[in-house]
């Protein structure tokens, strides 16, 4: 009988609970191939008891029965995590990444082990509707590369890049991009409140208004700045609220924000801690 292939997921925060339930919903394991492990024995419990799982607080004891170990540990933490998995990986394992900020070659040292994918999820993954830029060390297989598109599939969608320098872009871009959207949308829903609107009702109606235009992005698979065009009549209110969109810097203060954030990824890989804004 084949050998199921065993699933540990270190660090079994808010993203760590997202890959075992992506990992079960797209029946990519089975709530018995898999292991949680993390100092939290209140969580511990709770996903013990929601999703079936295998759970210890001893990291050690959960990796060395791993095929695929997840690192899901915060970036403040990897190091004391990696140091005490040192040596400690089974030689035929596949580690998964998605600590911001560390890189291939700081997991592959840290635990002394060759077969390494960096992967940067969002949030969105938490509903299997995230999107995930990856990529490997040459230490992984083309088996265990296979593997790996599986496990970060079950979160929504994902993206293989040959070089490891994009994962640092898609933090900024996509990694950190939803909490761009939750302001803009917080900003349009206490404009609707100024309005007049009642505030349920302005939620609605910029969370429709967010959806659907998404939504009607993706069936007309055309540009953007097309699409903008359609909704902008010369003289009309669009034109009028893109004007001082545009007057107020609003297309580069997101290009601005996205450099800043790019910019502290690669800060965090360099073991910088945090700065005091300006």
């Amino acid at each position: 009988m084949e050998k199921k292939t065993v699933f540990c997921v270190i660090g079994p925060g808010v993203m760590g609970e997202a890959i075992i339930a992506g990992l079960i919903r797209q029946k990519v394991a089975e709530p018995g191939q898999i292991i949680a492990a993390g100092p939290e024995l209140d969580s511990l419990a709770y996903l013990e008891k929601h999703y079936g799982i295998h759970c210890t607080p001893e990291n050690i004891q959960a990796a060395s029965a791993g095929d695929v170990i997840l690192l899901a540990v915060k970036p403040q933490r990897i190091q004391k995590v990696l140091k005490g998995l040192q040596d400690k990986i089974p030689a035929s394992a596949l580690v998964i990444s998605i600590v911001a900020g560390s890189s291939i070659k700081d997991i592959s040292e840290g635990l002394n082990h060759p077969a390494v994918v960096r992967a940067m999820p969002n949030t969105p993954a938490q509903i299997g509707e995230g999107i995930t830029v990856w990529t490997t060390s040459k230490g992984v297989s083309e088996a265990q590369c296979d593997l790996a598109r599986s496990v970060l599939g079950s979160l929504g969608e994902e993206v293989f890049m040959d070089e490891e320098e994009y994962l640092d872009m898609a933090t900024a871009l996509s990694g950190s991009g939803p909490a761009y959207v939750f302001l803009f949308m917080e900003a349009m829903i206490d404009a609707g409140v100024h309005l007049g609107f009642q505030r349920k009702i302005a939620e609605k109606l910029v969370v429709q208004t967010l959806r659907g235009s998404v939504n009607y992005y993706d069936h007309k698979k055309d540009h953007a700045a097309h699409l903008r065009s359609e909704v902008t009549s010369p003289g009309g209110t669009s034109a009028e609220a893109l004007y001082y969109l545009e007057k107020a810097g609003f297309r580069t203060a997101i290009s601005r924000s996205i450099w800043a954030a790019y910019e502290r990824s690669r800060e965090l890989g360099a073991g910088k801690k945090g700065k005091t804004p300006s």
